[in-house]
């Protein structure tokens, strides 16, 4: 005997809907395009160099004149914009990282050269002083090793502006200093650079996923087996993180991040429910070098698994994505 009630089954048939293509797909409730893919590319000294990670398989560490083969893939793939991090040369890293601000720097000259070369290619810079340290620190440390705050954002402010100056589009600080969004944002202002962005690393957790990314700029060494939660947020934490967004924002961040992605999915969700403003997600070098060894093991299906992974961000409420898919990910958008 049928129940009565139309809410109830079998005049509710939820797998109705599920039963064809077409009808899945008009009730799909997100979805993921090219628009919401950045690219985070290694960048190392010299001409013709390709280096391997060899925790991040298929992924290299490339030379300026081979980024730009990559950046014109890219571009002509729909890729918005990609996010730089160096490889600094041991003989370039200091206690004080002066190297994060020198005009000439590899940073600062990868940025000129993809901005003549592709303008309309997004450039997202990052600002952090551990490619440029020698103790592979955020920031600049104390005889205790305590990362000081306030000499740390003098150098980040530095190093931002060397980016503005350079031609970036967007600055990323993503050190976790307290104020360094402000400060920044008052530099740039102060300089004229109006129109450079700022994506600010808001929710960062001190989390065990980026040990692939450390041997990829080459500062796991320099850590030697030191960590970051001084300043790096708590991964048991979340109402912490919506109190930095908020900070971030009203110091004049434009955009705000969540690092790592798939693991804090619920910060992406509270984020972008609170605050209604752009909202990222790093699906950073430990989540890929997962999603890597599996695929390759044969455990997972590849493109079913990327594609998947990636579609839960937009689930979440993230409005862009950085990834080392994101390559991958516009190739099977254009199938």
């Amino acid at each position: 005997m049928a129940q009565s009630g139309l809410d109830l089954f079998p005049y509710t048939r939820m797998r109705r809907m599920r039963r064809n293509d077409f009808s899945r797909r008009l009730m799909a409730e997100n979805q993921l395009s090219v628009n919401d893919l950045i690219y985070p590319v290694f960048v190392l000294e010299g001409n013709n160099r390709r280096e391997a990670i060899e925790s991040m398989p298929g992924i290299e560490r490339l030379s300026i004149d081979l980024l730009l083969e990559e950046a014109q893939e890219l571009v002509e793939l729909g890729v918005p914009a990609v996010a730089i991090f160096p490889v600094t040369p041991a003989d370039k890293k200091s206690l004080m990282a002066e190297e994060a601000y020198n005009s000439d720097g590899l940073v600062q000259r990868t940025v000129r050269a993809l901005k003549e070369a592709l303008p309309e290619l997004g450039v997202i810079t990052d600002g952090a002083l551990d490619p440029f340290t020698t103790h592979g620190q955020d920031g600049i440390i104390d005889d205790q090793g305590y990362v000081i705050n306030d000499i740390t954002t003098e150098i980040l402010v530095k190093q931002a502006l060397s980016h503005a100056e350079a031609g970036a589009d967007v600055v990323a600080p993503s050190d976790m200093m307290d104020g360094r969004i402000g400060a920044i944002r008052e530099a740039l202002e102060a300089d004229g650079f109006i129109h450079t962005r700022i994506m600010a690393y808001s929710a960062k957790y001190a989390s065990s996923y980026y040990g692939p990314f450390r041997d990829a700029i080459g500062s796991a060494s320099n850590l030697k087996g030191a960590d970051k939660k001084t300043y790096q947020m708590d991964p048991a934490n979340s109402d912490e993180a919506i109190r930095e967004v908020a900070l971030d924002l009203q110091e004049g961040a434009d955009m705000v991040m969540v690092k790592p992605g798939m693991p804090y999915l619920d910060v992406v969700r509270r984020v972008k429910d609170e605050f209604g403003v752009p909202t990222f997600a790093y699906q950073v070098s430990g989540e890929y070098a997962m999603h890597k060894a599996a695929i390759d093991n044969g455990w997972l299906a590849e493109e079913a698994t990327i594609m998947e992974s990636l579609l839960a961000f937009k689930r979440a409420g993230a409005d862009g994505i950085l990834t080392y898919f994101a390559k991958q990910a516009a190739l099977l958008l254009k199938k």
